[in-house]
Order: C-alpha cells, then structure tokens, then sequence
C-alpha cells in the first residue's frame, strides 16, 4: 500500500534536470547519469523509479557537454546512475578523458556500489584510468552494513588507496539491517581498517514502497548521540536528509 509522503521522485531529481541526463542542484557540482545498470538492485533506491529510457547518456552527451562548457562556476562532476562502474573499463575509460578535457572541471567524484558486491571490479585498467586522469578523483562507497566488507573488498580498496584514490562511504539508516549504535559503530571502524572514511549516515528517502525500511529522525539523532560517544570524531559520519530545493543536504546530527 502507498505511504503518505513515499513518492516516485523524492529528491527532486527531474525538477533539477538542466538537460537529459545532468542534474544539477548544487553549487559547483553537477551530477552526470552515466547508466541504468546496477549489480544490485536495492529496494530503498531513491532512483527506483527514475525514467532511465530518456537519459541514456550516449544520446544525450553533446548537450551535456554543451552545458557543462557554458557553467564554469561546475568544477566537479559527480558519475551516478545506476553505477557508474556497470560501465566497461574502455567505455569507462573514455568518459573520464571526455571529462578531462572540459578546462575548468578538476574533481570527479564516483558513487558506486558495485565493488561491495563484485570486488573484482577494482581491475588494473580501472586503476590506470583512476590514477592517471588529471583530476583529483573520490570514490563515494555504499556500504551500510561490516558484514559486506570481505577479504577481497579489503584488498580492492586498498589498492583504490596505493593509487591516491580517496575512499569514502555513504550508508543508509535502514530498519532491520543497521539501526542500532553496536552495527554502526562496527562497521566505522571495519571502514577505516581498509582505508575508507565514513562519510554520510542518511536518512531514508522517501520514495514509494520502502517505507517498511523507516527509521524514526528521533530515533536517527539517538543513535548518532551514541556514536559520538563512542568513537573518534574523524569516524563519526554526517547524519543527513536530502530535501528538494534546499542548497545542500540537511544535516541532521553532527
């Protein structure tokens, strides 16, 4: 049954569309859907029902490129999908230098979830292309639970950190899977063993049919009071909302 408040867009993604295929809500970075692919197909995905069809990026590349040209205050360009690493090394590969080469971009940052569930992923080409591009590159993870950082993960990231990759991670706050402090806390310090800073603890968004994932915001802070406690201030992740129209996320709990 639907939830009052559950939609099908909601982050805003489509209001924030400047042309098929880039968001671009914040100041400075714009947001590039490279793929519909995923290797896991998350049931609280906030893309869930994203119109993927319209926004393949091989049509719709001149016009993003295009843009991003005529925006020089965009100095970072976010690869998301799907996941970004679905894509080919040499197709990968290809993309970065066609990003490379727009003058006033210097980071590129990478949301993928792909090497938690296929660590083999992390392959030498990808590395090369990584490593060598001229822009500062961060890869954002989507681990929520420690129990998905195996031996292989462990060895893939640190290879992603021999080659000056910086490493951070994103979870979810997910009834049933991580919301209580001893999950949290755990899987902290499982990150920063393999060389992956917490990054942002976020409130589940809101979109139809994973209400059943729901944690309180109440119950959200509780938790995050806990961890403070608990660890050190550089493993404590940032605990926040996406919310349409506002200039950046909303933070929750420092």
């Amino acid at each position: 049954a639907s939830q009052p408040g559950y939609t099908s867009d909601p982050v805003g993604d489509i209001a924030a569309l400047a042309t098929p295929g880039l968001i671009h809500k914040y100041h400075g970075r714009a947001l590039l859907v490279t793929t519909s692919a995923c290797a896991v197909h998350c049931r609280y995905c906030f893309r869930r029902h994203f119109p993927y069809q319209a926004h393949q990026l091989s049509q719709n590349w001149p016009a993003i490129h295009a843009y991003l040209q005529e925006h020089p205050e965009i100095d970072e360009i976010i690869l998301s999908g799907g996941d970004p690493l679905s894509l080919g090394d040499k197709r990968f590969c290809e993309l970065v230098a066609a990003l490379s080469t727009i003058p006033q971009l210097t980071t590129l940052r990478l949301h993928t979830r792909l090497p938690v569930v296929l660590p083999s992923r992390i392959t030498p080409e990808l590395l090369h292309t990584l490593g060598s591009t001229r822009l500062h590159t961060v890869m954002v993870l989507h681990i929520n639970h420690p129990n998905e950082i195996d031996d292989q993960l462990a060895a893939g990231l640190q290879q992603l950190g021999a080659n000056n990759i910086c490493c951070l991670n994103q979870s979810v706050l997910l009834r049933g899977v991580n919301n209580d402090a001893g999950t949290l806390i755990a899987l902290s310090k499982r990150l920063f063993q393999v060389g992956v800073l917490p990054y942002y603890l976020h409130q589940l968004d809101p979109v139809a049919g994973a209400h059943h994932f729901h944690v309180s915001i109440e119950q959200g802070q509780a938790l995050m009071t806990q961890l403070r406690a608990r660890l050190p201030g550089y493993l404590v992740p940032r605990y926040a909302q996406e919310v349409p129209g506002e200039q950046a996320k909303i933070t929750l709990a420092c």
